[in-house]
């Protein structure tokens, strides 16, 4: 069972900055793509940015480019890893709830990433980000 942990959602005013936090354990996760995706109400699930596990460069959506930074940490255990979203420059339209997913790294981050639902086989609860002043 794998299980995924989520932190650092909150409320910061436009300009502002915020880092999210995934903490994933359970198996290997040495072949695992781990990525951020985000939900604004009535919109789609769409994803902000994956990164794998084979040191290729990381996706980022067009609308986050530049302003927010994905990375991977990789504890000695296999089964247990971190990654994280430096989230700069924030937007009133980058608010929505942020979920941290899982999935097996079979093709392109990229692909995985643009395409989330049959791709990535765990979710975690979701971190709600509210930008507003």
């Amino acid at each position: 069972q794998l299980h995924i942990v989520e932190s650092g959602g909150g409320l910061v005013q436009p300009g502002g900055s915020l880092r999210l936090s995934c903490e994933a354990s359970g198996f290997n996760l040495d072949d695992a793509v781990i990525g951020w995706f985000r939900q604004a109400p009535g919109g789609e699930r769409e994803g902000v940015s994956c990164i794998g596990s084979k040191g290729g460069p990381p996706y980022y959506a067009d609308s986050v480019k530049g302003r927010f930074t994905i990375s991977r940490d990789k504890s000695r255990d296999s089964a247990k890893t971190t990654v994280y979203l430096q989230m700069n420059s924030l937007n009133p339209e980058d608010t929505a709830v942020y979920y941290c997913a899982v999935g097996a790294e079979f093709t392109t981050v990229q692909a995985l990433c643009v395409n989330p639902m049959p791709n990535m086989d765990y979710w975690g609860q979701g971190s709600p980000v509210t930008v507003s002043t």
